[in-house]
């Protein structure tokens, strides 16, 4: 290949993650729903049925569809069946930051507002168990707990130590990762979620 082709073909492509095309792409939105005068983030409570993650704290969202025009419809269209409201109910969604997880996931996340009251929410009961919010305020004022999870590396049987410097001596870097824990109300948000929550509060801060 000359050099004027990898010229062209720098100049007209758009950076992007590496292996993006093995990841799997889903979409979550944090909603702001206005309560008693004051902003609330809303949570769902996944169904105590369901076969991943029963019974843990999230936002709304899931998998991007091939029906999904944009990846930001994934999570709007995702908003309306769990939470059993119109698109018409969702309004100003903005995008959010973007994460790839270490377990094969690239997350798109977005912040939209609800323009329904609480009762309007009817929570699709075969996704959902309950909904609760919380005010955005709690956040801002109230710091998560913090603990850390370690990462060890351990090479697959067979691994061609013989092809890497210092062999089966070679320091595998170990990652720690933390995790964030928010309590409000008897309800503990952890995980993913409270890893984009976390985010999205200290881009308010700034």
């Amino acid at each position: 290949m000359k050099r004027e082709a990898i010229q062209r073909k720098m100049e007209n492509r758009p950076p992007s993650v590496i292996g993006e095309k093995y990841l799997t792409s889903y979409s979550i939105l944090l909603p702001l729903i206005e309560k008693e005068g004051e902003l609330h983030l809303l949570f769902e409570v996944r169904s105590l049925q369901m076969r991943r993650q029963p019974g843990e704290i999230c936002f709304p969202g899931g998998k991007v569809d091939r029906q999904d025009k944009q990846v930001m419809d994934a999570a709007v269209r995702e908003a309306k069946e769990e939470l059993g409201i119109t698109g018409h109910e969702i309004e100003e969604v903005y995008p959010f930051d973007y994460m790839v997880s270490p377990f094969g996931m690239i997350v798109n996340t977005y912040v939209g507002f609800l323009n329904c009251s609480e009762e309007r929410i009817l929570p699709n009961p075969a996704e959902v168990e309950e909904v609760f919010t919380v005010p955005l305020s709690f956040f801002k004022e109230n710091d998560p707990d913090v603990h850390f999870v370690n990462f060890d590396v351990k090479p697959d049987e067979g691994f061609p130590y013989d092809l890497i410097a210092n062999g089966r001596d070679y320091e595998w870097q170990t990652r720690k990762m933390e995790e964030y824990f928010y309590k409000y109300d008897g309800k503990v948000i952890w995980g993913l979620t409270a890893r984009v929550l976390y985010a999205f509060i200290e881009s308010l801060q700034e």
